[in-house]
């Protein structure tokens, strides 16, 4: 029996299909079932299915977008770092292996030699950074409460992206933005990301953090200019002039925009596509689902 926590949000519903196409069982409590902020609750229940292991997918990123969780400060910290905390003190305790899902957004840009940030870079997107999103903060205050941990695996995921159309898929999203910004990133294909860190733990890797992206770095107006040459969008994409034209939009916080390494993870054994070869996989089979 695997535990899976978030199982009904969008990155929790790539990990249930991945379980299930492995024919693993698993178990996905709704927030009704469970509640992850209580370790009584939590304890009660890893004692009970007695998993193998446990997946974190609870986690807040904001409605419509991020910049939301700058005025529902209570809630983002609660998915965000309070969750993961009682997970580690519980699942630690009892000697559970578990994997959670973090994010690359704790970064912005680039090492200063212009490499990709590893795991073992401090993260300068949080609160080093007078402009850090709280969301960044958040995610940052989780990977340090489970630095200590000896069964934890934090997975650190980039701008999520698949075949489905999706409100929270960065394709969808591009694709119905009025305006982009262009910047250079890292992404994670969202069914090759869920892949992998299911299979971190059926493989029993060592715990620690993870960069689950796809090798590389690819540009806004790439993305953009393939969901044209796919015919997935006909319209001419229109780019702000510069960063700060883009905050000046009323309400919005900065974005973390940074290139990650996953040497770590590749030295394992588990490598994910390149990321421009998981773009271009990813639009024709959108295009075959849309057809």
């Amino acid at each position: 029996m695997i535990l899976l926590l978030g199982g009904h949000g969008y990155v929790g519903q790539a990990f249930a299909n991945n379980l299930q196409s492995r024919g693993l069982v698993f178990a996905a409590p709704s927030h009704q079932d469970l509640d992850a902020t209580s370790k009584d609750a939590v304890a009660r229940m890893v004692g009970t299915l007695k998993p193998r292991y446990v997946i974190n997918a609870i986690g807040y990123t904001g409605r419509p977008n991020i910049d939301s969780t700058e005025q529902e400060k209570s809630l983002t910290l609660t998915a965000n770092t309070t969750v993961p905390c009682v997970l580690g003190e519980v699942l630690t305790a009892q000697k559970v292996p578990f994997g959670h899902v973090s994010s690359g957004c704790i970064y912005d840009g680039s090492r200063p030699d212009g490499t990709p940030f590893t795991e073992n870079d401090a993260p300068n997107f949080a609160f080093s950074h007078p402009n850090a999103s709280w969301y960044s903060r958040t995610k940052a205050m989780a990977e340090t409460v489970l630095a200590d941990s000896s069964t934890c695996t934090i997975w650190r995921l980039r701008i999520p992206f698949d075949q489905f159309d999706h409100e929270r898929n960065y394709l969808t999203k591009l694709m119905r933005y009025e305006r982009l910004l262009e910047v250079n990133n890292s992404i994670s294909q969202l069914q090759e990301f869920a892949a992998a860190c299911i299979e971190s733990l059926e493989r029993r890797i060592p715990p620690g953090i993870y960069n689950v992206t796809n090798p590389g770095a690819i540009r806004t107006s790439e993305v953009a200019k393939a969901l044209r040459q796919h015919g997935l969008c006909d319209r001419e994409f229109q780019f702000f002039p510069s960063e700060e034209d883009f905050l000046a939009v009323p309400g919005r916080v900065k974005r973390a925009n940074c290139i990650l390494s996953s040497d770590k993870l590749a030295a394992t054994g588990i490598t994910l596509r390149e990321v421009h070869e998981a773009l271009d996989w990813t639009l024709r089979r959108w295009k075959m689902l849309k057809s």
